[in-house]
Order: structure tokens, then C-alpha cells, then sequence
């Protein structure tokens, strides 16, 4: 059973907030790389609510997220900075270049990771078989393609 995270809240750093840990599957490193290195299943299309849970896991084992860049249109909501535990996360929008399904997370060091983002409202079936085909190291599929082979209730 996962366990709530406690950290310090961005707002107010002297109170401490707690949210679910994120919902995240990560591929082995492989060669070459598949068009996505895992999958992340947000709890609400809320980004700047969700943000803090996924970029606790990168920090602790990637390094340092600074930036996420995302399609145009891919959330609600837009924000051009994100508070996260002890820092802040700088967002970029495009309307071409990545995956309308995915969201890309930036690292100090130059690193960089494409998520497929399964949509927060998937049945947990769907999510589960998004999350092990997005993380098998055979399939080399973006984002899209991965949601268009489970189907409309993906």
C-alpha cells in the first residue's frame, strides 16, 4: 500500500501538506530509447495540483526537475511556473513538436523524460494496460499511438 507523501507545503513552507504518491511506471533504460520512458496516471487534470507528487519521485532519483513542456491544449489550466517542494517547475506549451499524450520533464544535467499521461478518468483496467505497454522496452510507441491502440475508454 502506497503511503501518503508528507513534505512541506510550496505555499507555505513552514506547514507541512500531504498528497497521494504518484501513480508512475518508469521503462528500464534502453538502447535505442522508445519514443516514451514510461507513464504517469494523474488523480485530476488539476496540473499544478498533481505536478508535486511526480516531481518528488524524478527528484530523489533523476536529479532536479526544473522544467516540464507539454502540448497546447493537453490541460485545463496553463500555468508558466509550478510550485513544487522546494523549488519551482517552469512550464513550456507547444502546439507542435511533443505528443499531445505526453508530457516531457526536464532535469538539471540536461535529461530529459517523455511520460505518457493517461487520462485522470481511465477505468483502472485501461490505466494499467497504458502503463505496462508504455513501460515495456519492446514497444516502441509515442503516446498517441499507445492510446489509440487501447481504445476510446483509454
Amino acid at each position: 500500500m502506497n503511503a501518503p507523501i508528507v513534505h512541506r507545503s510550496s505555499a507555505d513552507p513552514g506547514r507541512l501538506a500531504t498528497y497521494p504518491p504518484a501513480r508512475l511506471v518508469l521503462r528500464p533504460p534502453t538502447f535505442p530509447p522508445g519514443p516514451v520512458c514510461g507513464a504517469w496516471w494523474p488523480r485530476t487534470d488539476d496540473l499544478a495540483a498533481e505536478l508535486a507528487s511526480l516531481i518528488d519521485v524524478f527528484d530523489a532519483s533523476h536529479g532536479l526537475v526544473t522544467r516540464i513542456a507539454s502540448h497546447h491544449g493537453s490541460w485545463p489550466h496553463e500555468p508558466h511556473t509550478l510550485p513544487v517542494t522546494g523549488h519551482t517547475v517552469t512550464a513550456s506549451w507547444y502546439t507542435s513538436g511533443i505528443d499531445p499524450h505526453t508530457i516531457r520533464l526536464f532535469s538539471c544535467g540536461a535529461r530529459r523524460w517523455d511520460l505518457l499521461v493517461v487520462p485522470p478518468r481511465s477505468e483502472a483496467g485501461a490505466a494499467a494496460r497504458l502503463m505496462t505497454a508504455a513501460a515495456d522496452p519492446a514497444r516502441h510507441l509515442t503516446g498517441t499511438a499507445l492510446m489509440a491502440a487501447e481504445g476510446p475508454s483509454g
